[in-house]
């Protein structure tokens, strides 16, 4: 009889579970898809030089860690269907049925659709797992083949962790329906929900924000003493001066409604536009720290990265918070656009709604902002990844090492490390250029210069440097008897590079006094371990003029004709590490660098790190249009009579189309917006933090082709949610 009555219910509330049954569908489409290639099963052709561990493990728990947020949905989902049943489970309990049972019954219910779900989910993940797949295979420059595969454990895995969610809802869902009075389950459909003015959130909200702001006016009080300058340039100026008066406009403010007593919308209206200001000079720190370099102390970035955000969560809340004040004031200003058609019914369905869900509305809004900044994130970190691991491993092996500890000359590196000769001759690894080699001080006398971020700049002889762009395919170099150039790191700036060359114009040396070559730089790739620690610039000199200084450190640089295999680059490093410690008793430190090694690990990490950002943000934005469809869909009932009422009132059909079209657009449209601009002030301040590595590791065409491709993909995921609610609605108000 139970199980009659289950699938009667579930067959009858179908419709109302469409949304949910969707949601959970893509969800556990891309939980298979992604965890697919960490399955013990699964085996592609990437060659003997990389493993597949790391990258496996650390799926398994970055996949799971993101789908808990999918608890948050499928409680919200039955939250709402639980007030929607309301009225149905009090008729149950007056029918005898008692309240533990109707629980039991609505799990069994829910259940039933969230095996559907996963049924379908599943059959998707097979197809979606072939695009991860080709996504792995192309980080590792590997061709890819369709293969249609089911893989036992990742089946198993997703079943397990779905259920043991609808479990964990389920319990809480039971024990809810058990404590709910019948007369409460009776009278559900008539309770609102708390009005603004008695919303406790925003109170609270607006305490942590005075608080953050006085912590910021103290912050910019400080940052005037101790570093400010007349000579500084107007945008600066007026950046250190507005980081005081905004925070003081703040607090003046909350201190003039304190003592004229004035209504919490005038409250939190000043402090709206106090937000705004404040997120507008701290968002120019960055911006003006990075063009002017200024003086601003160890970790000030992030400090102002903080109240940045958190000027931009308070813009969030007390703009939707006063959204529904703000289309009432314009409903009662502008008589014109009052009493035009069905303007005031629109009106009270909007405010009606906002006026009762502020706070999930801002949640919403701040979640589909942090959804956005990650897919934004996900390629320029990736890219920035993958640009320097190009830059690290430029060479099948790099041998390292320096002399940072070292205060004796005869403890200075000179090992021209045979025991990976002895490897290679064992293991029958053949060497296409193999090149051992020392960096100089110019002058003995800076051998103890060891202060941190002023180290002095070493110099490689001129044979040595051709050699090694000979290995890397560059053209050769030519200098005069007494000349000099300059090799730069890529990360380097134009400004640095020019400053530097400008003061260097001749350097003086133990060997004699060099003057700067026509040719003054080259800024072309050869690796970090080519320059002394803190140091962007290498000097090259002349082969004679180098037989005359101190070598301080001893490299190797390796590029052998066949990859080294991932289980022989293991070898060696164990081998040379003992051999080679990173901190030897003379001083001096070692390292070896294998590019099999270096690329396996930051492919790995570099594919979990982009994997695991964009099904996040894929979660949370199907997470928060998921709650935004539902909150119009579940009230359906609602609106149906009010549309009716409409229509004995003699509107046409087209009208009612049009108005179901701007309830939605504003529903969904309101909380989009206000997202995607704090998302761009986001972005805007992370990208000029890293512009100079963004320039040398991505490029900015690279970066706009990667944030076109993921603007794309939102656009399709909205519309495909705000066309099926729009269907659903109208379908639903249709009599």
């Amino acid at each position: 009889m139970y199980a009659k009555l289950i699938f009667r219910n579930a067959k009858r509330s179908a419709k109302d579970y469409l949304v949910y049954i969707v949601t959970m569908t893509i969800c556990v489409t891309l939980f298979y898809a992604f965890l697919s290639i960490s399955s013990s099963y699964y085996d592609p052709d990437i060659g003997s030089e990389y493993d597949l561990t790391l990258l496996s493990d650390g799926m398994k728990a970055v996949i799971c860690m993101i789908t808990l947020l999918l608890l948050f949905l499928i409680r919200f989902v039955n939250h709402y269907m639980l007030r929607q049943k309301q009225k149905e489970f009090a008729i149950q309990s007056i029918m005898g049925m008692e309240q533990k049972t109707i629980g039991r019954i609505f799990f069994a219910e829910t259940l039933i659709m969230g095996m559907i779900s996963i049924l379908i989910g599943i059959f998707f993940g097979v197809f979606c797992s072939q695009f991860i797949t080709a996504m792995l295979l192309t980080s590792y420059e590997k061709s890819y083949e369709i293969s249609w595969t089911l893989f036992p454990d990742t089946v198993l895995w997703t079943v397990a962790f779905f259920v043991f969610c609808f479990f964990v809802v389920g319990i809480f869902n039971t024990r809810t329906i058990q404590k709910t009075k019948i007369i409460t389950m009776l009278s559900a459909e008539k309770e609102n929900e708390p009005e603004p003015g008695n919303s406790r959130w925003i109170s609270v909200a607006v305490i942590l924000f005075e608080l953050i702001t006085v912590w910021a006016f103290i912050t910019g009080i400080q940052k005037v003493w101790f570093y400010y300058d007349a000579r500084f340039p107007f945008p600066v100026r007026l950046m250190y001066w507005g980081n005081i008066l905004f925070p003081l406009l703040t607090l003046l403010w909350s201190v003039f409604c304190l003592i004229k007593k004035g209504k919490k919308n005038m409250l939190i209206t000043g402090l709206l536009i106090c937000s705004a200001l404040n997120a507008f000079a701290t968002a120019s720190v960055a911006a003006l720290a990075n063009k002017y370099y200024l003086p601003l102390g160890a970790g000030m970035l992030d400090q102002y990265l903080l109240f940045l955000l958190i000027d931009l969560l308070f813009f969030i809340g007390a703009l939707i918070y006063l959204a529904g004040s703000f289309i009432v004031t314009w409903k009662e200003k502008s008589p014109e656009h009052r009493y035009r058609g069905e303007a005031l019914f629109f009106y009270g369905q909007i405010t009606s709604k906002l006026n009762t869900t502020s706070k999930t509305m801002t949640l919403v809004c701040i979640t589909l902002a942090l959804a956005i900044f990650l897919f934004i994130a996900a390629p320029i970190l990736t890219g920035w990844a993958s640009g320097y691991l190009g830059v690290r491993s430029m060479y099948d092996v790099q041998v390292y090492s320096k002399y940072n500890h070292v205060y004796e000359e005869k403890n200075l590196p000179q090992d021209n490390y045979e025991i990976i000769t002895d490897f290679f001759a064992a293991h029958e690894i053949d060497t296409a250029y193999d090149r051992t080699f020392s960096l100089y001080l110019p002058k003995k006398a800076d051998l103890h210069d060891r202060i941190k971020y002023d180290f002095p700049v070493v110099a490689i002889s001129l044979s040595d440097y051709n050699a090694i762009r000979k290995m890397l395919g560059y053209e050769r170099i030519s200098l005069g008897e007494n000349e000099f150039i300059t090799q730069w790191k890529t990360i380097a700036t134009e400004e640095e590079r020019n400053s530097f060359i400008a003061e260097h114009t001749s350097v003086v040396t133990d060997g004699g006094t060099l003057n700067i070559s026509e040719q003054s730089y080259s800024e072309k790739a050869m690796g970090e371990t080519l320059y002394n620690s803190y140091t962007d610039v290498l000097y090259v000199f002349p082969d004679k003029i180098c037989e005359g200084l101190l070598p301080v450190m001893r490299n190797r640089y390796i590029t052998t004709t066949k990859n080294i295999t991932y289980e022989n680059a293991r070898e060696l490093e164990r081998l040379f590490t003992a051999k080679y410690p990173e901190q030897a008793e003379s001083g001096a430190s070692y390292g070896v660098r294998f590019s099999t090694l270096q690329t396996n690990s930051a492919i790995a990490n570099n594919f979990i790190l982009q994997t695991g950002m964009i099904y996040g943000a894929v979660v949370l934005m199907v997470i928060c249009l998921t709650v935004l469809s539902l909150q119009q869909l579940l009230d359906a009932g609602q609106y149906k009579y009010r549309f009716s009422v409409l229509r004995k009132l003699g509107v046409e059909e087209q009208h009612i189309n049009k108005l179901i079209l701007k309830q939605l657009r504003v529903w969904f449209g309101l909380p989009i917006i206000v997202a995607i601009m704090v998302a761009a002030v986001v972005i805007g301040y992370f990208i000029q933090t890293i512009s100079a590595e963004i320039s040398a590791y991505i490029g900015l065409t690279a970066l706009m082709v990667q944030i076109g491709a993921t603007v794309g993909i939102l656009v399709i995921l909205l519309l495909c949610y705000f066309i099926s609610t729009w269907v659903i609605f109208r379908r639903s108000v249709n009599p």
